[in-house]
């Protein structure tokens, strides 16, 4: 037994290996851009998603089967998803950086116009309104999630958890339908640009949010959580409102205003 609260962590192998999978994947990423080879890539793809699985399975043995994670460490824990939610704060303030720098003032280079000339940008009020709509339904559903979480009802949880996950999976169609039908590409001067690089990573975190909430549905399934001790279903939770409360600017500022 330790005489201190803190968890030190056994010697691991996928930290390395996940760094190593996450450069095959990048520079897979650009072999396809540039060549169109999707055989490094997919390598990539497939070795990322078996180190998660493995690195996730040690955490969920760990905390659950363990009891390595005390209050301490659940506290350390839940700073430390602040402190990465933050970090993604800054990055997407990096992409509404730009986005103001080139739509407040234009250069003559887009015609001194925003929209650019020759561009035609998305009536705010048909997709993106009713994707507005869909992820604010989806917080609802989540926050309900973690209502029923603590009143014990497993099974309500469930059911609110996956509701969230069907909200965000329609989210990421329309989204990708959006796309398909776009009159501009990312190509198309710095609106092109900003436009896709800002609502595309929206769009990946989305993604990543439904895999951390059905994460969180097959270990409430497992009971691996209880009414005070559920600290991977809140982090899913906390990230899943952050992406909620981001798409609302990228609404506000890309789709009504810069439109």
């Amino acid at each position: 037994m330790n005489n201190h609260p803190f968890h030190l962590v056994d010697k691991s192998p996928w930290p390395i290996l996940s760094s190593m999978s996450l450069l095959c994947l990048t520079s897979g990423a650009i072999l396809m851009f540039y060549k169109t080879e999707f055989y490094l890539i997919t390598i990539g793809v497939l070795i990322t998603i078996l180190c998660m699985i493995q690195w996730w399975r040690d955490i969920i043995r760990e905390s659950t089967f363990q009891g390595l994670h005390s209050m301490k460490v659940i506290k350390n824990m839940k700073l430390g998803m602040i402190l990465f939610i933050l970090s993604e704060v800054m990055f997407f303030v990096s992409f509404f950086w730009s986005f103001f720098h080139s739509s407040l003032s234009p250069s003559i280079e887009i015609g001194m116009n925003w929209p650019p000339l020759n561009i035609k940008s998305f009536n705010p009020m048909g997709i993106p309104l009713l994707n507005t709509m869909i992820l604010l339904s989806s917080g609802v559903s989540m926050t309900w999630s973690h209502s029923a979480l603590l009143m014990k009802n497993y099974s309500q949880a469930m059911k609110s958890m996956l509701i969230t996950i069907i909200l965000g999976l329609y989210f990421s169609t329309l989204q990708l339908y959006e796309y398909m039908e776009s009159p501009f590409c990312i190509a198309d001067s710095v609106y092109g640009s900003s436009f896709f690089m800002s609502t595309g990573f929206h769009g990946i975190h989305v993604l990543i949010g439904s895999i951390f909430i059905l994460t969180s549905i097959v270990r409430l399934k497992k009971l691996h959580y209880s009414n005070y001790h559920h600290v991977g279903f809140e982090c899913s939770a906390w990230y899943w409102h952050f992406v909620d409360v981001v798409w609302l600017f990228l609404y506000i500022s890309i789709y009504w205003w810069g439109s």
